[in-house]
């Protein structure tokens, strides 16, 4: 069986595509995955044929086409802003950026000739290609479109449909008529309007290579363990538009400097805790701090979260899953896209708490909140469990083998 895997976005999208990669390669498949230059690094170190075939695409240029009611309404709400970001990136992901992976993924689909594609869950251009030449795909776990509405792509596909000589669809799950993959049981699915996925268990540790640093081994063992983390998809985003040219988007996106300094203020206020703290590579002023505070540029997420007992996280799908793995109940900082989402969805399960005050205080605050609260430690442990009764990742090849026929 030939599968052909495309990834775009961020590498955090890539390495959630890692394990099932791994398992198909394992038994014996032939793989290919189609990305970006940024993103191919993440698959350096597997047996499968990486192409940069979409380098020149660059999913913001797409959306800000779709941003002229929010530059129009200047007094929109934060919500309102939000919401119409979430329709301007379904808008976008169904029009000019699909077109633009059509043409980048189109050829190596033909020389390839997959006998399955999966998915990154932003390449709606595989949908059409898959009902070009029948070949099934399914998209694989991704952060961004657990929150976009199917409803808002169908028009654009179904203009993209005309174009390519193939019928309209006027079922908006159109888009995953094989289902779609996920490592979240559906019980604590995170995806607001699609079907149950086809779960499966992800390992802890994706990266083979990842091992915790000496000094986290001697770290205190009779308090909390807090780790808080920013991600890597905000600092990305600030440098793009920090670029020449980039276009100025309608509403503020969080400061990571600010953002940062307020998390590493907060943690100084836990002197009941053990806090850690990973950058990301953004500068931070550390002279002064307190000896509970410890500031690392990166670490190991997974594998130190089997020990914490608080994430205290941006809200990006990848870290939320991984904290469910590990029963890590979680503090939510959310800061644009799907992160509000998550965080709305985090409180709903009761697996931890949204942090709305974002000064020092309201982070902290919340943070004791959350580890004094016994049902968002209970719950986190009932999400484990689901999810440790998953099939593991490997029985993913047998189900895509019967899908591919």
């Amino acid at each position: 069986m030939r599968a052909l895997f495309t990834t775009i976005g961020s590498p955090s999208h890539g390495r959630a595509q890692l394990p099932l990669v791994r398992a198909l390669a394992a038994a014996g498949h032939e793989v290919r995955v189609a990305t970006t230059r940024p993103i191919a690094p993440v698959f350096e170190n597997d047996d499968v044929d990486v192409a940069t075939c979409i380098d020149d695409i660059e999913p913001g240029s797409h959306v800000m086409r779709h941003l002229e009611e929010i530059a129009r309404n200047p007094d929109l709400s934060e919500e309102q802003q939000r919401e119409g970001l979430k329709r301007a990136m379904s808008e976008s992901l169904a029009d000019g950026m699909a077109r633009d992976l059509l043409g980048a993924l189109l050829p190596v689909v033909r020389d390839f000739r997959p006998d399955v594609i999966l998915r990154d869950g932003m390449d709606l251009s595989s949908v059409l290609m898959g009902e070009m030449l029948g070949i099934p795909q399914l998209p694989t776990p991704s952060g961004a479109s657990n929150s976009l509405d199917p409803a808002d792509m169908l028009p654009g596909l179904n203009v993209l449909r005309r174009e390519n000589g193939l019928p309209e669809r006027a079922d908006p799950l159109s888009i995953v008529p094989q289902g779609r993959i996920d490592y979240v049981p559906a019980a604590f699915s995170f995806a607001s309007h699609m079907p149950v996925s086809r779960a499966y268990r992800q390992a802890v540790a994706v990266d083979r290579a990842s091992v915790l640093p000496r000094w986290v081994a001697e770290l205190p063992t009779d308090r909390p363990l807090v780790f808080a983390a920013l991600g890597t998809a905000l600092p990305i985003i600030r440098a793009k538009q920090r670029e020449k040219d980039a276009p100025e988007m309608p509403f503020k996106i969080a400061d990571p400097v600010e953002t940062l300094r307020a998390i590493v203020r907060a943690a100084s206020l836990l002197d009941e805790c053990t806090v850690v703290v990973s950058t990301s590579g953004i500068p931070t002023e550390i002279d002064g701090l307190p000896p509970h505070v410890h500031i690392t540029e990166h670490l190991p997420q997974p594998l130190l979260l089997e020990s914490v007992d608080l994430l205290l996280t941006h809200g990006g799908f990848n870290s939320i899953r991984e904290a469910l793995r590990t029963a890590t109940p979680l503090a939510v900082l959310p800061h644009f896209g799907d992160q509000f989402d998550n965080a709305r969805r985090v409180e709903e399960l009761g697996i931890g708490r949204e942090i709305t005050d974002v000064t020092p205080d309201g982070i902290a605050a919340v943070c004791r909140a959350v580890l004094a609260d016994a049902t968002a430690a209970a719950r986190t442990r009932r999400a484990r469990l689901a999810m440790l009764a998953l099939p593991e990742i490997d029985s993913a090849v047998a189900d895509l083998e019967q899908l591919a026929g």
